[in-house]
């Protein structure tokens, strides 16, 4: 055997050898895997933003609420007694429910918001509507959209399982008041504005009923 295959013998075992010891120090990795994490100080780890929820931050909660908002332990009190609960399923309700009555109450169609009005919402709301047509007035509008939403609170009752969560609406719409001779006496059908709405939806959590109710608003 020549001297050159004898190299090549020797340099294939010393491969076969490093590899095997590679292996031995860094394991076989397949596919992606995280990079490893050095355990934090609990001191660093207790100045964390949000709180851990059953492991973890839950991002359903922390990326629908602003910074600085007191509606964290509310809402996962509320997840808790109803795990599919989501936040964001929600607010994406809340912004179709917000259009919604607004359009029906301009209209008049007052009975069919009713099952998501609390009583006391639905008699306020329907006296404007009857007194309007009790001075010959109609509104004439369009809805162009909500602009901005944002969850400013919740309140979660223990013993009742009763939730309320707060959202502010800033809507945008053409809205036109006129007589019963046609005069226009409020709003500009030609011009939008912006409307800006607090209001408070409540439900039971874990109940058969789905429904978010609105039971107060303000400005």
């Amino acid at each position: 055997m020549d001297d050159s295959v004898i190299q090549v013998l020797v340099l294939a075992a010393i491969a076969v050898f490093l590899v095997l010891r590679l292996k031995s120090i860094l394991g076989t990795r397949e596919g992606y895997e995280k990079p490893l994490i050095e355990d934090e100080p609990e001191a660093k780890r207790s100045n964390r933003s949000f709180e851990v929820i059953d492991g973890g931050p839950d991002h359903d909660i922390i990326d629908n609420l602003p910074e600085g908002s007191t509606a964290l332990e509310p809402l996962s009190a509320m997840k808790r007694v109803e795990p599919e609960f989501s936040v964001t399923k929600f607010l994406s309700g809340a912004r179709g429910a917000y259009e919604m009555i607004l359009v029906a109450f301009d209209k008049g169609e007052m009975e069919r918001i009713r099952p998501f009005l609390a009583p006391e919402v639905f008699d306020a709301f329907n006296g404007v509507v009857e007194q309007r047509a009790a001075n010959g007035l109609r509104v004439e509008g369009e809805f162009l959209g909500v602009r901005q939403l944002v969850l400013s609170d919740a309140q979660f009752d223990r013993s009742t399982n009763e939730a309320e969560i707060t959202v502010r609406f800033t809507g945008e719409m053409v809205t036109a008041v006129r007589n019963a001779d046609g005069e226009i006496v409020e709003g500009d059908p030609k011009v939008s504005r912006k409307q800006r709405d607090s209001w408070t939806f409540s439900r039971v959590m874990g109940a058969n009923d789905p429904n978010w109710r609105l039971v107060a608003t303000g400005d």
